[in-house]
């Protein structure tokens, strides 16, 4: 059975994910649909949960109250969902913004501008593009820092304990960023990139392990991303660079 519930407090999409994660976490819960822009939450059930059970779940989560709206129950069925988006349509922002970086970071990496193999640098490919990375990624965190920082907690070892490392972490991205950038101490910067990035890929591979559906927060808040296998391709890409480049160095 379905029941529909009235939500305050949800003002972006990292509020809806929490809403559904923290929901979804309830015992007897199929599944969770919230909507901003309704004020609502569904929830998919397998026999009828009391309202106080959620409004407990949410107890911890003073900014947002859950109350009865609708408490006719109605089948799962009579609701029509919108056919998956194909894996393309949903990773292709991502897709999109590596495609860029490594286009231009291996236009950077020839010598005097000769197009030849011979004259390509593979360090300064991967330099360009660990520079080009962090900078990005972390401007698309910048843009909702809050929403980032409350998506970060829901799968972040640290940021689950720590909640303010949410708000630090997009500052260590464009801080490793910019030490790519100008090539400030790469032995450091290595380094400092294998411990944040390995240390953040935990979080993921765990989420991903345990099958939660939740949203990555690698490009902040701005876009829908799940997280996924491509999650973990992403952090340990970084890892494997910067231990090359240190092997290198």
């Amino acid at each position: 059975m379905t029941h529909t519930y009235e939500v305050t407090g949800m003002t972006c999409e990292a509020c809806e994910y929490k809403i559904q994660h923290v929901l979804g976490n309830v015992e007897g819960v199929k599944s969770v649909k919230p909507d901003k822009a309704n004020n609502t939450a569904t929830v998919e059930m397998e026999k009828h949960i009391p309202v106080s059970k959620f409004q407990e779940a949410l107890k911890p989560y003073p900014k947002y109250t859950i109350t009865e709206k609708a408490i006719t129950p109605v089948y799962a069925s009579a609701f029509v969902e919108e056919p998956p988006k194909s894996w393309f349509a949903t990773y292709k922002p991502l897709l999109l913004i590596f495609a860029f970086i490594t286009g231009v970071s291996a236009l950077t990496a020839f010598h005097a501008g000769i197009f030849e193999v011979a004259h390509f640098s593979g360090m300064h490919f991967m330099n360009h593009f660990m520079a080009g990375f962090f900078l990005v990624f972390s401007f698309f965190k910048f843009l909702d820092l809050k929403g980032f920082a409350e998506s970060y907690a829901m799968y972040d070892l640290l940021a689950m304990k720590v909640p303010v490392y949410g708000f630090i972490y997009p500052f260590i991205e464009l801080a490793l960023g910019v030490a790519y950038l100008v090539n400030f101490e790469p032995q450091a910067t290595n380094i400092s990139t294998i411990v944040v990035m390995g240390f953040s890929s935990i979080g993921v591979i765990q989420s991903v392990l345990d099958n939660k559906k939740i949203r990555c927060a690698c490009l902040g808040a701005v876009f829908n991303l799940p997280m996924s296998t491509v999650t973990i391709i992403e952090d340990l890409l970084m890892v494997g660079m910067a231990a090359a480049m240190l092997f290198v160095y």
